[in-house]
């Protein structure tokens, strides 16, 4: 039985990936702040990727999602030191520092895999975004050099999703205007689904991407590449 940690895997995205990879008959482990009720028994940890503490891990691990998110949204003049520390500690540091130690499980594995997480920020400019824009880029140069380094033992991808339908983005589309508004940038004329990403990642985290590595999947309705007239 193959055994998947994710990171941050009680809300959103991580949840319904756990759910996913709990039904398909995989052992699933989670880390997080907080617990989620909803995981179908994955076994959790608290583990706070902001200022990470050593992780209860396995002799072996198949796979790693790292899964936690920021959305800091101001203009460029207002951007606090502490703010682009804050999200590059979380999204580009905590990643690194995870996979430093579940290195040696993940070596164990025949055939291991590593998703992390970007944004379409990084391809797309975006107005406000240049803290998480900067820290997923970080995220993104990690990604393909690991991918090289770590191959072939180890496969490393990330997925970049447009806006998602999840607590995390909760007040950027709490009325129907704000989130028919969202839904109208993308070339799709929709927001992204929970589940729809969580799809994404189970694949990445599969034998069934086995020839897949050092990849950036946009997940974002077609905003990154697509324009409609």
């Amino acid at each position: 039985m193959k055994t998947v940690l994710i990171i941050g895997g009680s809300h959103g995205i991580s949840k319904c990936l756990a759910d996913r990879l709990q039904s398909s008959g995989i052992q699933t482990l989670t880390a997080s702040r907080t617990a989620s009720s909803h995981c179908n028994g994955a076994q959790h940890q608290i583990f706070d990727a902001a200022n990470p503490t050593a992780l209860n891990l396995p002799d072996q691990l198949d796979g790693i999602v790292y899964a936690p998110g920021s959305i800091t949204l101001k203009p460029f003049h207002r951007l606090s030191e502490e703010d682009m520390l804050t999200e590059f500690k979380l999204n580009a540091l905590g990643a690194a520092q995870v996979i430093q130690q579940c290195l040696p499980a993940l070596k164990k594995s025949p055939a291991a895999s590593v998703v992390l997480f970007s944004t379409v920020a990084v391809q797309t400019g975006l107005p406000f975004h240049a803290s998480i824009a900067m820290a997923k880029g970080a995220i993104e140069g990690l990604t393909r050099s690991l991918a090289a380094e770590l191959s072939p033992s180890i496969r490393v991808n990330a997925i970049a999703p447009s806006l998602t339908d999840t607590p995390l983005a909760e007040h950027l589309i709490n009325s129907d205007a704000k989130r028919q508004a969202s839904a109208d940038r993308h070339p799709l004329k929709t927001i992204g689904e929970a589940d729809d990403i969580a799809a994404l990642a189970q694949f990445l985290v599969s034998d069934e991407s086995k020839f897949i590595t050092g990849q950036i999947i946009h997940a974002d309705g077609g905003m990154g590449d697509v324009r409609t007239f």
